[in-house]
């Protein structure tokens, strides 16, 4: 994922009192799959290994389960892309796709890497909050809008290879499932269970303001702060591009990421799924989860950016 940051530019929004704990309204299926993706079992996910292949599987059982369609382009919910990675021969990787047909063709892609660094010198870097906890957060949201059917068609994409490079994204903004055109909006989550203080991060609204207004939680016990995002700090301290929403930044495609800071355990054999703070990441997916359906409610989302739009035409 991203280096580390110093101080954020941020907006510390109102949160109410209500909290979500484990157990309630499905967060233990939640942290189940997190727990399931990040043990030994899976390798720690590298791109190109069993243990991806593995995890193929089981992100593919889970949209099969709540009822995701997959497009006639992506049979079994796979895209599979290759990439130049020095000198070596093309790397393999596969992108997991479904979606949910909304009430209009307009689409919000909702994305979460699977990949993570694999084996390192005996030691598996199973990647709990690097980024199982993205994919545990993605399965969610994909559950709730089988449920309940939104108004803009939502694609659930669970990439490949961003720790490559943002290689799987890249692949699939090069070649989407939809028209591109259609794409007005992406929600990226990387690095979202696990931080001390109660803090997630959401970037992309220093270039798109419009979607503040969309952050009127009612269910959070968390902090959210805006931030790392001006480009003007320097890479290091701006996400923009740090993430696989950097991919859909590159062909100007409005975006969310959600993430936090990183830890003691970022990119370490310790980032476990007994290390993640498991109330901070329930409530961060069910804040993420209002901001998504908050967006849906707006039947035309075109709409958001209309003056934007309008002022690319003049």
């Amino acid at each position: 994922m991203k280096s580390f940051l110093l101080l954020p530019l941020a907006v510390l929004l109102s949160c109410s009192t209500v909290k979500k704990t484990a157990g309630q309204d499905g967060e233990s299926q939640l942290l189940k799959d997190v727990k399931i993706l990040s043990s030994d079992l899976y390798q720690g996910r590298k791109t190109g290994t069993k243990g991806a292949e593995m995890s193929r599987i089981y992100i593919s059982g889970r949209f099969k389960e709540m009822g995701l369609k997959a497009f006639s382009s992506t049979p079994g919910f796979e895209q599979p892309f290759s990439f130049k990675r020095g000198t070596a021969a093309d790397v393999k990787g596969i992108n997991m796709i479904g979606y949910v047909q909304g009430k209009t063709d307009n689409v919000i892609v909702i994305s979460a890497h699977y990949d993570h660094l694999g084996i390192v010198k005996d030691e598996v870097f199973n990647g709990a909050d690097d980024n199982a906890s993205g994919v545990g957060g993605l399965l969610k949201i994909a559950t709730y809008f089988t449920k309940n059917k939104p108004n803009n068609t939502i694609i659930f994409a669970a990439f490949d290879a961003e720790e490559m490079g943002l290689q799987g994204a890249k692949a699939f903004v090069a070649n989407p499932t939809v028209a591109v055109e259609k794409i007005k909006l992406n929600i990226n989550m990387d690095m979202i269970a696990h931080n001390d203080k109660g803090e997630l991060y959401a970037c992309g609204t220093f270039k798109y303001p419009e979607l503040k207004k969309y952050f009127t939680i009612k269910s959070s016990d968390i902090k959210i702060l805006f931030g790392h995002d001006d480009p003007k700090l320097g890479r290091n301290d701006d996400w923009t591009d740090q993430s696989d929403q950097g991919a859909f930044n590159a062909k100007n495609i409005p975006f969310l990421y959600f993430g936090v800071e990183d830890h003691k355990d970022y990119h370490k054999a310790t980032d476990e799924f007994q290390n993640i703070n498991k109330a901070f990441y329930t409530n961060a997916v069910a804040t993420i989860l209002e901001v998504a359906n908050n967006i849906d409610k707006e039947r035309d989302i075109q709409q958001i950016f209309k003056e934007k739009l309008r002022m690319k035409k003049q």
